[in-house]
């Protein structure tokens, strides 16, 4: 039997024309490339398509990897350095038959070599280039190439005999620690991971990424490599190596992919070593404007109206990791200008800022946020930024701040917008100051967003449903989720966005503070003023597909009072 022909096959499918064709073979035997390639890097066809003709000419099954998981002790039989010089990967095993994923299934270099490592028979089916560079990218992580790097290290261990340690530097000595921690904070950027945990217990160090808000474990080092680990990681940020007793904190920049990385080093004793948390500071957030945070447009503008005010204070408030420095250094962003002198006091600085004075507290010297503030004071500002109000001292410094002509920006660590104003009066400023000194109050949390590539429709469980009180309208509403696919890592999640509530202080509100009128009753007036809660914006990106209902009810309070653990029922997408 004859085989078509790749060209032959995509003109049957009305994929191509034969004018095409015929440039395309022109061009092949000019440059001596592939068809298929000159197709698909012309546009003429796509990846798929190629694959698709490529299945039917070679009858070679062709395979989908997005949303295929694979066991990774599958993954252990073929070493990553033949999976990418190949462009393939294996995907199933039974018996003695490996079944291996590859973009050309008729390598038989590819295919004598595999025989030959895993001792299998090698059934052949066919992807695309683009799903098992992604497939690689993900299970050929951290794990394998820790692998490589460990096995090097034993085995320059076992060279180094009495009289032999002269043959090694002490840089070679260094170098396999040295890749291990590289790798670790590579991945971790890769990942957009924004902390590494590095956790001593007592029969292993554990290595988790806190990624989109959530901790996830990664491969973990041996455990003997723990003190030496922890030392590289202390000598490269300037700690001090012999001090094991007390906490310390560093600073390190390392180039990855071309881009220098900051990172912000934290160690704390524990019973069984040191912790390190390694925070990755990503310069890209200075890049976001406030549209790209997840405003609606109506807030945008209230926001952007209480940030160019001329004074008075301004509050971000919300639990930790939720995003509230971010949103000050863009709202920092919007009104900066070389006609205004801007001076910050954090702790620590996170991100310098062109055109901002930025100081870093150092309690142990007696610089605190309430000092820092009065020596501030004389240095004439427009705009202050105090990075958290702690204690009543600061609180005080700070509405006397912007009682005085200033407009001070601040944080605080409360559940919602409108306990920021009790919490003020609790930590003891005076209800007639916090009524004249306080403008507004932002209050936010941050959202896992649904993974795009895997998205589909669902229903809610009814639990869910009551929690949210979506129960009448909830046929009205298409649910979206992500199901998990390998440019998530299987968890349906893609990147964050912000939900905001905001409190705009009027006359009336601030007869209210001076009258000592409750939470309800602030809440009560400030609703019919179109002030609407976390919940209630969240549930304007449930409804748009951004986010889904498990997301936000995790998030916000009212899903707190509920352990959600049914899963919900899948439906299709089309349906």
């Amino acid at each position: 039997m004859i085989r078509k022909r790749i060209g032959d096959i995509l003109i049957e499918k009305g994929i191509v024309t034969t004018v095409q064709i015929d440039d395309a073979l022109k061009e092949q035997e000019r440059s001596g490339r592939k068809l298929g390639n000159i197709l698909v890097e012309t546009g003429i066809i796509t990846e798929d398509q190629f694959i698709e003709a490529i299945s039917e000419r070679l009858n070679v099954p062709k395979i989908s990897l997005v949303n295929l998981v694979i066991d990774p002790m599958i993954i252990t039989i073929v070493p990553v350095e033949l999976a990418r010089r190949y462009t393939l990967i294996p995907v199933f095993k039974l018996g003695n038959n490996l079944t291996i994923a590859m973009v050309d299934p008729v390598n038989v270099i590819a295919i004598d070599e595999l025989k030959y490592i895993t001792k299998c028979e090698i059934k052949r089916v066919i992807a695309t280039s683009s799903e098992i560079n992604a497939a690689i990218d993900q299970y050929y992580s951290v794990a394998d190439t820790m692998q490589g790097v460990i096995a090097g290290y034993s085995a320059r261990e076992e060279a180094i005999r009495p009289g032999q340690a002269e043959a090694f530097t002490a840089a070679e000595m260094e170098t396999p620690v040295v890749k291990l921690v590289n790798i670790i904070i590579a991945q971790a950027v890769k990942d957009k991971a924004s902390d590494i945990h590095i956790e001593p217990d007592e029969t292993q160090l554990r290595v988790r990424y806190r990624i989109n808000g959530v901790m996830r474990e990664e491969a973990s080092p041996p455990k003997t490599l723990q003190s030496e680990i922890i030392s590289r990681i202390k000598i490269a940020s300037n700690m001090d190596v012999s001090e094991k007793r007390l906490p310390q904190d560093g600073r390190l920049v390392v180039p990855i992919d071309g881009q220098n990385i900051d990172l912000r080093i934290s160690t704390l004793p524990t019973i069984h070593g040191e912790k390190v948390v390694i925070r990755i500071l990503d310069k890209r957030i200075l890049n976001l404007g406030l549209e790209q945070l997840g405003f609606s447009p109506k807030l945008l503008s209230k926001w952007k109206n209480l940030i160019t005010k001329k004074e008075g204070l301004v509050l971000i408030t919300g639990p930790t990791s939720s995003g509230k420095t971010t949103t000050l250094y863009s709202a920092l962003q919007e009104i900066n200008s070389i006609e205004k002198n801007i001076i910050t006091v954090e702790d620590p600085v996170e991100y310098s800022l062109a055109l901002i004075n930025q100081v870093q507290t150092n309690e142990k010297a007696g610089l605190t946020f309430a000092t820092s503030l009065r020596f501030i004071l004389r240095q004439n500002p427009d705009i202050i930024m105090i990075g958290e109000i702690r204690d009543m001292e600061t609180a005080s410094m700070a509405v006397r701040s912007a009682l005085t002509g200033h407009l001070v920006f601040s944080t605080l660590h409360t559940n919602d917008a409108p306990s920021s104003i009790t919490r003020l009066i609790d930590m003891g400023i005076e209800n007639y100051l916090v009524a004249s000194a306080l403008k507004g109050v932002l209050a936010q949390r941050l959202l896992r967003t649904n993974c795009q590539n895997c998205i589909e429709e669902y229903s809610p469980h009814e639990i869910q449903l009551r929690l949210a009180g979506m129960e009448t309208e909830a046929d009205s509403i298409k649910f979206i989720h992500g199901v998990g696919c390998n440019r998530c890592r299987m968890t349906g999640y893609s990147g964050q966005t912000g939900i905001y509530e905001l409190i705009d202080i009027d006359d009336t509100l601030s007869e209210m503070i001076i009258n000592g009128n409750s939470e309800p009753q602030i809440k009560s007036y400030v609703t019919t003023k179109g002030y609407r809660p976390l919940f209630q914006m969240g549930l304007e990106k449930v409804k748009a597909g951004v986010v889904c209902l498990e997301e936000l009810l995790r998030m916000t309070s009212i899903g707190e009072t509920v352990s959600i653990t049914q899963k919900p029922v899948r439906v299709s997408i089309n349906a």
